[in-house]
């Protein structure tokens, strides 16, 4: 419990406001070319790092989605099998395999994602670079404390009841 109560009435706020953000992500229409693809949204973050980081190898995604690279390797199979994704080889490490979203379904992937860019394109543009730092810190705290054990900390928050 915090003593500060500015803070209780942000995290009132932000228990409020992530449902409807969460919501309103899940409502982005995936474009009709990709919904055949039956695409989950565990392949949104595999996705966006090839769209915006360019063609990166199995254990680079796996570093930056935080998984094990078989798990990567799993879903960069599915998605090849549908036409999404392409394997080639690595130009010095034959071992190596080099990942890219085709050119075929780039145009949509883009589409798909740009709704969820341009909106935090718009909420981060008018501050500063700092506080641009300090909404993604405080987002991937946010995360880090979400994923914790919750019987690290038996304190209830005032006004919610734990089971």
């Amino acid at each position: 419990m915090s003593t500060d109560p500015g803070v209780d009435d942000a995290v009132r706020d932000l228990l409020l406001l992530m449902p409807r953000m969460v919501g309103r992500a899940k409502r982005i229409p995936v474009p009709q070319e990709l919904q055949s693809l039956a695409l989950a949204p565990r392949h949104l973050s595999l996705l966006a790092y090839l769209l915006f980081d360019g063609p990166l190898t199995v254990n680079d995604l796996a570093a930056r989605l935080e998984v094990a690279p078989t798990t990567v390797s799993l879903m960069v199979g599915e998605l090849s099998g549908k036409g999404i994704l392409e394997r080639r080889e690595h130009p010095t490490d034959r071992r190596r395999r080099i990942v890219s979203i085709t050119d075929a379904q780039r145009p949509s992937i883009s589409a798909w994602l740009s709704r969820g860019a341009t909106a935090w394109r718009r909420a981060l543009e008018p501050l500063t670079p700092g506080q641009r730092q300090l909404v993604v810190d405080t987002l991937r705290a946010y995360e880090a404390a979400a994923a914790a054990d919750p019987e690290a900390d038996p304190e209830p928050e005032p006004g919610v009841s734990t089971p």
